[in-house]
């Protein structure tokens, strides 16, 4: 196998110059257009770096679950997980974080680059109230870069069609996952996947937040 391992050698790869539109797009806050595709986003990718490695965790709620407090910060409240905890450990060692706002039926995607901190404050968790439930924490984003992503990953992947859509069926299932490790672990008892799937549904529902 042949690897990149220079500047050079990407570069003769990739002679042509960025076209001039990808890098007039790239702005260092949250514009009227920019904000107006954050507000229609229901679903983000949230990307932290940390002594442990690299996440990226999957945010989503009702569109404009990201609040822009103003053109240079963002909100992201921390709804109920699965308490690992890993986005927000890295956040606490490393402030920079990537974000990837999605828009289903939109082709273009939304990148945002920044830095972060978390907050608990009462007041401004309990402006995120859902439910009558609070988020233990926000994810305050210094933004520092914005852009959009052109569509043709999105067209490439046919990702909005309906009839492209992978059978549930077809992929295994969460149950089938967790059996198929602890099976192999001698350590745990081997997971009732079969329950765990059962159960799942209702338990999603009445844990969203």
């Amino acid at each position: 196998m042949c690897i990149v391992t220079s500047l050079d050698a990407l570069s003769a790869l990739y002679p042509n110059p960025p076209v001039v539109a990808s890098i007039a797009k790239e702005i260092d806050h949250v514009d009227a257009n920019y904000g107006a595709l954050i507000a229609a986003s229901p679903f983000m990718l949230l990307a932290t770096s940390g002594p442990d490695g690299l996440d990226c965790s999957p945010r989503g709620d009702k569109p404009g679950f990201v609040r822009i407090r103003d053109a240079k910060t963002l909100l992201i409240p921390d709804r109920r997980g699965n308490n690992r905890l890993d986005s927000l450990k890295n956040i606490l060692s490393d402030p920079r974080v990537g974000m990837l706002f999605l828009i289903p039926g939109y082709g273009e995607t939304l990148r945002v680059n920044g830095t972060a901190t978390l907050s608990d404050d009462p007041g401004l968790c309990a402006s995120f109230d859902m439910a009558g439930k609070l988020p233990a924490c926000v994810i305050v984003v210094h933004v520092e870069r914005v852009y959009f992503q052109c569509s043709r990953a999105v067209v490439r992947a046919d990702l909005w069609n309906p009839a492209a859509h992978v059978a549930r069926g077809d992929v295994p299932s969460a149950g089938e996952i967790l059996r198929g490790i602890t099976a192999k672990n001698q350590t745990v008892e081997t997971f009732d996947g079969e329950a765990y799937d059962k159960a799942l549904p209702e338990r999603v529902k009445a844990t969203l937040y």
